[in-house]
């Protein structure tokens, strides 16, 4: 077993103890309700896996998770913060909602790469504002990302509730987009190999994430701007005496985080409510750090760590659902108990783990 071997070795121990630690507390809490914590393991599993339409829920919120774990590994990389995701999504999603409004009678194939596009270069934007701010000005990413998330639901409120709200309708929401631009959810999908399944908000866009989650590990591992960009993220004083800009690095990542949370529009817009709504990111954004932390900032990491809270949170409805003494509020403290364990504390238990792969290694 060679160094790098016993890295992975490493991480993936840790990773599993730190979960599992997670889930004995939860059970703690669910056995000290007087509730079964095996058959509210079962449950939560049943819920996210068990059945057609649970599976595509789960894998319906993974998408979302995939695109803003990403959008905040890229910033990682960089050496930056990006806690921004929320509002670069919302922005984006806003730009993607504007295309189908406006080009609606289009082909979809027309269509879908205008908004891919459009959501690229909207929360592109909104990501590389605070990247200049950081890269010119020194101002924290922290700071204006946080607060360009408040700017960008302002913005919203304003649009759905006096611009883009149909006359005669309460709801603050555009109105809904022609069929012929919405993209195929996964049950018509299935339809044309002659399958059936379940019709659940799962769509195309869940090819598309996995599709970006190719492109991103080779942009990270495999290009120059890539290797830039992680010697930045490592020691900028290196980075400056190899001739690399800084700053340039750090707009362009930032841009790269806005434009990958830019794609939630895409599935929540054009794949699911077909219309722009308020809050339709909900949070995603935020989760998307634990998502990405978990995974290691790594694409095939964040892919795991954003199916876990797929199941967590489709699991979680399910179980909340079937047990009584277990709402809503329990399921965000099993989410915390994961965030906590396998992000907050990740090093826990790392000089253990470290010592006995060490030995393995040694045999």
């Amino acid at each position: 077993m060679n160094e790098n071997q016993a890295n992975v070795l490493v991480v993936t121990l840790v990773t599993i103890i730190n979960l599992l630690l997670a889930f004995f507390i939860s059970g703690i809490v669910i056995w000290s309700l007087g509730e079964d914590p095996w058959f509210a393991l079962e449950t939560m599993l049943y819920g996210a896996f068990g059945y057609d339409e649970g599976l595509g829920y789960t894998l319906y919120y993974t998408t979302n998770f995939i695109f803003t774990g990403l959008a905040f590994a890229v910033g990682f990389h960089c050496g930056l913060f990006n806690i921004g995701a929320e509002g670069q999504a919302y922005i984006g999603g806003l730009g993607v909602g504007l295309i189908c409004l406006w080009l609606e009678d289009w082909s979809l194939w027309i269509v879908f790469p205008l908004a891919v596009l459009t959501s690229i270069v909207a929360g592109g934007i909104w990501g590389a504002i605070p990247g200049y701010f950081k890269a010119k000005r020194g101002s924290h990413e922290v700071v204006t990302t946080i607060m360009f998330n408040f700017i960008a639901s302002v913005i919203m409120v304003n649009l759905l509730s006096h611009v883009l709200r149909p006359p005669k309708e309460m709801s603050p929401e555009s109105r809904e987009f022609a069929e012929g631009v919405w993209i195929p959810q996964m049950h018509e999908i299935f339809n044309w190999f002659g399958l059936e399944i379940t019709q659940t908000p799962l769509n195309g866009t869940f090819i598309f994430s996995i599709l970006c989650l190719f492109l991103v590990w080779r942009l990270i591992w495999f290009t120059s701007w890539g290797y830039e960009m992680r010697t930045v993220g490592i020691n900028e004083s290196a980075a400056v005496y190899a001739g690399i800009s800084v700053s340039r690095n750090i707009i362009i990542a930032m841009a790269v985080c806005g434009g990958l949370a830019g794609f939630v529009g895409i599935n929540e817009i054009m794949g699911s409510s077909h219309r722009i709504m308020l809050n339709f990111q909900a949070g995603i954004g935020f989760t998307g750090i634990a998502v990405s932390l978990i995974g290691r900032n790594h694409p095939f990491g964040i892919m795991l760590a954003a199916l876990l809270f797929g199941i967590l949170y489709q699991g979680g409805a399910e179980l909340s659902f079937e047990v009584q003494a277990i709402d809503r509020h329990l399921v965000v403290l099993i989410q915390g108990l994961v965030i906590l364990f396998a992000g907050a504390l990740e090093n826990l238990f790392r000089p253990q783990v470290e010592q006995y792969v060490k030995q393995i290694v040694r045999r």
